[in-house]
């Protein structure tokens, strides 16, 4: 199941307390303060983990609690500092402060960590009050207590290329024949209710991920048809590619509210490099309306320019599947390892 929203209440441990007592031993009526100091609670921490790819523990889980550090003892023995609990979350959620709904982070790197939520203090024995004056003070501290957040993770996955069109544009189909994924695959719109990521290999030691993003319909960027939970994992990806169902009445129509609304959702998102794909190719019997090239709705001009053909392809029979592939090296071998320009 895959989850990409999620809410938390994170708590850090507290401080343990500091220790009053006085060294009581045998010949020794007067031994001065022995009190030790209390641990440090434990920080939580945020890891991203390669190896997720959901919120779905935290759908299970929602108060994340660190330990708290051990109290002093005598003898000027001081309590035990907590371990940080690390929590892992999958590469590119976002994390946001739900009282004020700032990001507080955003967790794309490997490895990256982010202390969320830092532990208390613990508190001093009174062997940390003595003076020249007062060699017998009674005084000592408690642990301070670990801060505690509410959170929002808001997860956007992260790939190279984006596959974006209307419900049962053939999508699935495309991913399942490039890759190992096998998703739900039915002749009926939407089908696909959540993103799939697939590996897909490029010659014989490339390869690049390719997601698999549900369905787009006409009013996505307000929300309609779960627009919003579909459209945000568009912007991490780094080329997209129009899956166009050739079969349909008029697939540049589509083409232009698959446009429009990317244009309203983030605009940003039309600066990626694209391309534009005629898919269900077996299905076409005159195939003279892709002999010419459609105008680009993204640049105002005739998307074969750039460099970037207009490509038709049957991910059922295999025909112009090498060709896409080919487009899909080059414009990643171009763009190189840079990073993305989403917000």
């Amino acid at each position: 199941m895959f989850v990409d929203f999620a809410r938390i209440h994170v708590k850090a441990g507290r401080g343990g307390n500091g220790c009053c007592s006085f060294r009581r031993e045998k010949n020794v009526p007067r031994g001065g303060p022995d009190g030790g100091h209390g641990g440090d609670g434990g920080h939580v921490v945020l890891r991203v983990d390669p190896g997720k790819r959901t919120l779905l523990d935290f759908q299970f889980q929602h108060l994340y609690r660190a330990r708290n550090g051990t109290h002093g003892l005598g003898k000027d023995m001081h309590g035990r500092n907590a371990p940080d609990l690390v929590i892992g979350v999958p590469p590119g959620t976002i994390v946001k402060d739900r009282e004020t709904g700032s990001v507080i982070s955003d967790m794309v790197g490997e490895d990256q960590t982010l202390v969320i939520a830092r532990g208390g203090n613990g508190g001093r024995g009174n062997s940390a009050f003595a003076t020249s004056t007062n060699r017998a003070p009674r005084r000592w501290e408690e642990g301070q207590p670990g801060e505690e957040r509410l959170l929002e993770l808001e997860l956007k996955l992260i790939a190279d290329v984006g596959l974006v069109g209307h419900p049962n544009a053939g999508k699935s189909t495309l991913l399942s024949r490039l890759s190992a994924v096998r998703p739900k695959i039915a002749d009926y719109p939407f089908t696909t209710l959540e993103p799939n990521l697939g590996i897909v290999k490029l010659g014989e030691y490339d390869r690049f991920v390719m997601a698999d993003i549900p369905g787009l319909i006409e009013g996505a960027h307000e929300g309609k048809g779960l627009g919003h939970q579909f459209l945000r994992h568009i912007e991490r990806t780094r080329i997209l590619v129009f899956l166009l169902d050739a079969s349909q009445p008029d697939p540049l129509h589509d083409y232009e509210v698959l446009v429009s609304e990317l244009r309203e959702f983030n605009s940003v998102l039309l600066s990626r490099p694209a391309l534009v794909v005629f898919s269900k190719l077996d299905l076409i019997v005159d195939r003279s309306m892709l002999e010419s090239l459609p105008v680009d709705p993204v640049r105002g001009k005739h998307a074969g320019q750039r460099n970037n053909p207009v490509l038709a392809i049957s991910s059922a029979t295999g025909e112009g599947i090498p060709e896409l592939l080919r487009e899909i090296g080059r414009i990643l071998y171009e763009i190189g390892p840079a990073g993305l320009d989403c917000n």
